[in-house]
């Protein structure tokens, strides 16, 4: 017996020494390994040998499943090799699920290897993964909500938006029952933006109601709190927006304002939250604080306060080329390119077309960084050129623009948008008829407006009210330019509200009721000075010169005149100027990816008689 206990302690110390010395040469790879890792610039190759070098001593299974995890992870984010970091990661994933309470690796694994899936193209393989991953997760909560928003996101790039709005809901109740109101509220407004994007009015309203609530009444970490609020009210504010209600968004924008400066004067607390479940952060500070002057920007724009937009934009812009040096978070680029989008049409307003065209150009190159930038914003890119040739006099380019936009986007707002400014086109061309009459039919304001955007019904009944003008139906004109100007003023529209004045103006003038042309003339030109609006201001004071000519008022007829001039001349400098750009040849790209260089022209090619 004594011999048979002395045997079985000498085996123990054996083991004891075996898994001593294994635990030595483990952590002395791993040591080397992540000093490699954090080298400065990081040592990637000789990481990935000192992890390579755990396997030929035959590891436990949790040393083998952890070693596996790591390499596809540094290879995964560090190198190119896409095939290799599959392969651990695979079998990082096989392995740890044959473990027990082995969570962190077995979930970690499944996350990264969907992820890699989805940049592989390989999104059926990525969404059964996830699903068995959420399956078998539902004891741990961090590791379930996590997979349940990742899923959730994957089906919202594949543009499944009522699959992904299921999914955040059953996250939502989830969290609700591991008593984590914080990120059900996370889970509820992240349903709430796809409710938004699906036009889903009815729903999306008793579920932001719920979502102030438990906002509200939430007591935790103070920057949690506020991002929350962040979240809740940029959701009320582009809500806001879509539907055109510039005037109406004012409280909720202020409140966001006023949220985003409280949250830059807290300090980020190190201490984690007791509930695992709570470890989630909507948006960094700082990519917060640029996406509130976004929807400023968006506001601004939509109000027609264009210096207001441009102060914005420059801010934004500045804040993001410095994040952009330390982070290279897509959203990042997405911002950067609706920035863009926005001040390029503030541009077009202004008269500085040849700055917007190089914007333009530089919304093309982030375009061609990323195709699903690209697919987002391919849209848009083709309108803003339409508008940009609009600007130029380019009608047939502007009409295959305007045209190519059309048939890429799904986005009702936009259609609209699109429709309104094609129907412009035809107007001013004068001979397209039966396509202007099928326009008109399908953006028709007096009935079945095709969306519920305030702004763009309003720009509807103007674009009516020009189209009666140009066939010499003044009556019909009026009616239709005064709906607008009740609608715009209802909502601060300053732009319409300009437009429709300064074209009421012209039919008075024309139907020789110079008293009433001069009412609203001079408050047009006003209104075009403060947004200011190059355009309108042309306009205005080419009908002042004319009124106060007819009136016989010499000096004011002059002063108007000279003021008249003066815009012709900056509308013709900017107007040569950007067509002598060689990024002028835009305007024929109508197919594929945007081109990756521009041939210099020898000059412009545009007609400039409308300008003078």
């Amino acid at each position: 017996m004594a011999a048979q206990a002395a045997a079985a302690a000498q085996a123990a110390a054996a083991q004891a020494a075996q898994a001593e010395a294994a635990e030595s040469w483990y952590l002395a790879l791993l040591g080397f390994a992540e000093h490699f890792r954090t080298s400065s610039p990081p040592k990637i190759r000789l990481c990935v040998h000192c992890l390579q070098a755990v396997f030929p001593f035959k590891p436990p299974q949790r040393i083998e499943a952890r070693t596996h995890l790591q390499l596809g992870s540094v290879l995964y984010h560090h190198t190119k090799n896409s095939e290799q970091a599959r392969s651990h990661l695979e079998k990082a994933w096989l392995i740890s699920q044959q473990i027990p309470q082995f969570e962190d690796v077995k979930f970690e694994a499944a996350s990264l290897l969907s992820e890699l899936y989805c940049q592989e193209n390989s999104v059926d393989a990525a969404k059964p993964l996830l699903r068995k991953a959420i399956q078998i997760s539902q004891q741990t909560p961090y590791w379930h909500c996590r997979l349940l928003f990742q899923l959730a996101q994957l089906h919202t790039l594949e543009k499944d938006l009522v699959s992904a709005c299921d999914l955040l809901g059953v996250g939502a109740e989830y969290a609700r029952v591991v008593g984590s109101e914080y990120t059900r509220a996370l889970f509820l407004l992240s349903k709430g933006m796809l409710l938004l994007m699906e036009r889903k009015l009815q729903e999306v309203h008793p579920l932001l109601t719920l979502c102030g609530q438990i906002v509200e009444n939430w007591q935790g970490n103070p920057i949690q709190k506020e991002s929350l609020r962040v979240f809740f009210l940029v959701l009320q504010v582009t809500h806001y927006l879509d539907a055109g209600q510039v005037k109406s968004v004012k409280p909720c924008l202020k409140q966001l304002q006023q949220c985003i400066q409280t949250i830059s004067t807290l300090h980020d607390d190190e201490i984690l939250p007791s509930n695992p479940a709570d470890l989630f952060h909507w948006l960094p500070k700082e990519h917060m604080c640029v996406l509130v002057y976004l929807v400023t920007v968006m506001h601004s724009m939509q109000a027609g306060y264009l210096e207001k937009a441009q102060k914005y934009t420059d801010k934004a812009l500045m804040q993001l080329e410095k994040l952009k040096m330390l982070d290279c978070s897509p959203i990042l680029s997405s911002f950067q390119v609706i920035l863009l989008e926005h001040i390029i049409m503030c541009r077009l307003v202004t008269g500085h077309k040849a700055t917007a065209l190089q914007e333009i150009s530089q919304v093309c190159q982030l375009c061609q960084q990323s195709p699903r930038l690209f697919s987002n914003h391919a849209a848009q890119l083709h309108t803003l050129l339409g508008l940009y040739c609009v600007s130029v006099n380019c009608m047939d380019n502007a009409e295959a623009q305007f045209t190519t936009a059309l048939r890429l986007t799904n986005h009702q707002e936009l259609w609209a948008f699109i429709v309104t400014n094609l129907a412009s086109v035809y107007i001013r061309e004068g001979n397209r008829h039966q396509e202007l009459y099928s326009l008109l039919e399908r953006i028709n304001p007096d009935h079945s407006f095709p969306v519920s955007s305030h702004c763009l019904r309003a720009a509807a009944f103007y674009v009516r009210g020009l189209f009666s003008f140009f066939q010499g139906r003044y009556n019909e004109a009026k009616r239709f330019l005064r709906e607008t100007l009740k609608m715009s003023n209802a909502e601060d529209l300053n732009r319409l509200t300009a437009c429709s004045l300064v074209l009421l103006g012209h039919i008075f003038y024309v139907l020789g009721n110079h008293r009433e042309s001069n009412n609203m003339v001079v408050p047009a030109m006003q209104l075009a000075s403060k947004i200011p609006d190059m355009s309108v201001q042309l306009w205005s004071s080419a009908l002042l010169r004319d009124l106060n000519k007819a009136c016989g008022n010499a000096i004011d007829a002059h002063e108007a005149a000279q003021m008249h001039q003066n815009f012709s001349q900056q509308l013709l400098q900017d107007h040569i100027e950007a067509c002598s750009l060689p990024e002028h040849n835009l305007i024929t790209w109508t197919d594929g990816p945007p081109p990756v260089q521009f041939q210099a022209q020898n000059g412009p090619n545009t007609s400039l008689a409308s300008l003078l």
